[in-house]
């Protein structure tokens, strides 16, 4: 159950961070969910330097979201830098 549940976290915190985040990113559900996913490793790791304990629930989400959008600002100046 825990692989499902690491997946349905990733797809809200993806979701979460495409709609706060201004601009187009055009991708599909399963990138979605990867973005959520690491987003989430990056929002622990954020989390554990400020020393924050954001294992689950509310906190964690919220740091998830957090680091899936820093995710996104890096993804779209790498494929900005491409296109250009």
């Amino acid at each position: 159950m825990g692989f499902i549940w690491m997946i349905i976290v990733g797809l809200v915190a993806g979701l979460l961070a495409r709609a706060i985040k201004p601009g187009s990113d055009p991708m599909g559900w399963i990138m979605t969910i990867i973005l959520g996913i690491v987003g989430a490793l990056v929002g622990g790791w954020l989390a554990k330097l400020f020393g924050i304990n954001a294992d689950g629930g509310f906190v964690g989400l919220i740091f998830s979201v957090i680091g899936a959008i820093i995710l996104l600002f890096g993804y779209e100046m790498l494929t900005s830098k491409r296109r250009a």
